[in-house]
């Protein structure tokens, strides 16, 4: 095992190593998580370069997701970080979900339920509490909206079931699908979320309204109710 003492600092980098300028030279999709993260560090702490903490930032959270999701003071704790390096993380995460959404405003094709992890993964991933969203879709299945309805835990009991499809019809859509979040991180559906679902189609049969899926995001996978429980379609 190497000495922390010992581990070699950016500047001691020949410099086209160094992540900054290997940025500069290769762009930065050639750079890895940490160090993309050791640019925005910019320093590291006594015998921990930039490059390793930011590796250190990676693990302790889970990735940029577990960042995302993270309170800053609980970044700003790790020692060499601080809150000035927090809040250029903080920062930059967000410029990456924000400019994730902005590529959602174009016109987005829903073809499988990894389609709708692109679409709403990254930001439902990031919250703290769970949410209902329904995404509407137009009868090429092409997104015309996404409606942020619940927050906190939802079954078939408390969900109003005509809400879900008040503002769906308004927009014209021809079709929905209901994605929530797991804060826990386990992806798997419970009885409640199936309860749930049953109810959201039925209502949309009467209202000749497709609910094409139910799909339940996880921190790291997902699973779709209308894979794992066809006949409630049938």
């Amino acid at each position: 095992m190497v000495d922390d003492d010992m581990r070699p600092r950016i500047l001691d980098l020949r410099e086209e190593n160094r992540p900054r300028e290997r940025l500069i030279a290769e762009g930065p999709q050639a750079l890895s998580d940490g160090e993309l993260l050791a640019v925005l560090l910019g320093s590291g702490r006594p015998g921990v370069n930039a490059i390793d903490l930011g590796n250190q930032i990676l693990m302790a959270f889970g990735g940029f997701s577990g960042i995302h999701r993270t309170d800053i003071t609980e970044l700003e704790n790790i020692s060499g970080v601080g809150r000035a390096k927090a809040a250029r993380i903080k920062a930059a995460v967000e410029l990456g979900n924000r400019l994730a959404k902005e590529r959602t405003e174009d016109k987005v094709l829903i073809r499988s339920p990894e389609d709708v992890v692109r679409l709403v993964g990254l930001e439902l991933r990031g919250k703290e509490q769970e949410e209902l969203w329904v995404i509407w879709l137009n009868v090429r299945n092409v997104v015309l909206g996404i409606d942020r309805l619940y927050k906190g835990s939802q079954d078939a009991s408390s969900v109003r079931v005509g809400e879900i499809f008040t503002r769906a019809i308004r927009k014209g859509a021809n079709a929905i699908i209901l994605v929530h979040n797991h804060p826990s991180g386990e992806s798997a559906e419970s009885p409640e979320d199936v309860n749930l679902t049953r109810a959201v189609i039925e209502a949309g049969r009467l209202l000749d309204m497709r609910v094409h899926d139910h799909i339940v995001i996880g921190r790291d996978d997902y699973c779709s109710i209308k894979k794992n429980h066809p006949a409630l379609w049938v």
